[in-house]
C-alpha cells in the first residue's frame, strides 16, 4: 500500500508490549487495538495475517476498479 508520502510497505499493524508476556496488535493509522496475544511470536503472526488480509482487500478493490 502507498501512504500519503508515497512509501510502499508502510506498517499498518504494530505489535506493542502491554504487560508481562502480553502484546497488543495496534492498527497504527486509527490507534485502535485489533487483537492481543500472550506470546510475542504469535502476536507478530497475527499482525502479519491482518496486514496480508488488508493488502489482499486493497488489491481486490484496485483490480476491480479497472
Amino acid at each position: 500500500m502507498l501512504n500519503p508520502n508515497g512509501y510502499a510497505n508502510s506498517v499498518i499493524y504494530q505489535v506493542v508490549p502491554a504487560g508481562k508476556n502480553f502484546f497488543h496488535i495496534l492498527e497504527v493509522p486509527s490507534g485502535r487495538i485489533k487483537g492481543f496475544r500472550s506470546d510475542h511470536n504469535k502476536a507478530c503472526e497475527l499482525a502479519k495475517t491482518l496486514e496480508a488480509k488488508l493488502q489482499a482487500l486493497c488489491d481486490t478493490l484496485v483490480s476491480s476498479a479497472r
